[in-house]
């Protein structure tokens, strides 16, 4: 028997992903998965404002930090998936009317700090003999999928078939059904459908496989998120939610019948469902409130184990 466990939709945030690293020692498990969606939402700068003082602007609320503060205020910032960033004002109001340089630091940003989550990562998982498997979801750039493919002890696993522990395989993919963001890796659902079926023939057994795929199955309950209005806000304050997933994953679910399958990309559809025999899992996030979301599972021989949700 082994285990692993699984968590999805860090969005940047720099607490999250050291969590994530750590699980599988603190977990036990022999692998660790992460579901996609790495990247951050926005940048934050930091305005000198004189005299060893910075204004921030986050949340609407404004701030004027010096000493100690600014690199508290830095972390909380970091740890909520935002990526602060120090600047004069005259590079500030330079930036302001140049959108095209805001979106070339951004990816910049984006980059270095995957860069040293890479290295984060090699530091405690050399020794550990933990696997860890990435695949990028909808949201992440493509510029991402080099800095991780550098790593010695991290393996994408998007369009692949990637042995777990020598009993069950995985296959993955980051890509999702189109949404109102018009994200990364969006595609249509027959091109979703065409991503999964090259994969299957790979498959050695499919009753030892598990499914890696960030969109959820449309209708499962794992994909339930507010219905948006016209200026892409939740309508009826967010209490109306609507079904938003894959009806691609749905069809390759509901076909080949795998052990288990593994589900992100809506963070409010935490939770575990049955698609026939397969076993459903969303652990959902909570990135901003500086929280990993997951699941540990125990893969038998004859079948998935135990399974617990976690949250710290």
């Amino acid at each position: 028997m082994s285990s692993i466990f699984f968590a999805t939709d860090v969005h940047g945030s720099e607490i999250c992903w050291k969590k994530f690293i750590n699980a599988g020692k603190f977990y036990n498990v022999d692998a660790i998965i992460l579901g996609g969606d790495m990247t951050g939402k926005a940048l934050v700068p930091f305005v000198e404002s004189g005299k060893g003082t910075y204004r921030v602007s986050f949340l609407e609320q404004e701030m004027t930090l010096q000493g100690d503060d600014i690199e508290r205020t830095k972390k909380m910032i970091s740890d909520r998936g935002y990526y602060p960033i120090y600047m004069t004002q005259d590079r500030f109001q330079e930036l302001s009317q140049d959108s095209e340089k805001v979106h070339q630091l951004f990816v910049e940003e984006v980059v270095k700090t995957a860069e040293r989550w890479v290295e984060y990562a090699e530091e405690r998982l050399r020794q550990s003999g933990i696997k860890c498997f990435i695949c990028p979801g909808n949201d992440d750039m493509f510029e991402l999928d080099e800095v991780f493919a550098n790593s010695s002890y991290i393996e994408l696993t998007e369009g692949k078939v990637v042995d777990i522990d020598g009993t069950y395989t995985m296959i993955s993919t980051g890509w999702s059904n189109p949404t109102p963001w018009e994200t990364h890796r969006e595609c249509s659902e027959e091109e979703l459908d065409q991503k999964i079926e090259a994969m299957i023939p790979q498959v050695p057994d499919l009753n030892k496989c598990i499914f890696n795929f960030h969109a959820p199955p449309y209708g499962s309950g794992l994909d339930e998120a507010p219905e948006l209005d016209a200026e892409l806000r939740p309508r009826y304050a967010g209490r109306s939610l609507i079904p938003v997933g894959s009806t691609a994953v749905k069809k390759a679910t509901e076909r080949y019948q795998p052990p288990l399958g593994l589900f992100g990309h809506i963070h409010e559809g935490k939770g575990v469902k049955r698609i026939g025999h397969t076993i459903c899992i969303n652990p959902g996030s909570s990135y901003e409130q500086s929280m990993l979301l997951g699941v540990v599972i125990q893969l038998k021989k004859n079948g998935i184990g135990n399974y617990i949700l976690t949250a710290g």
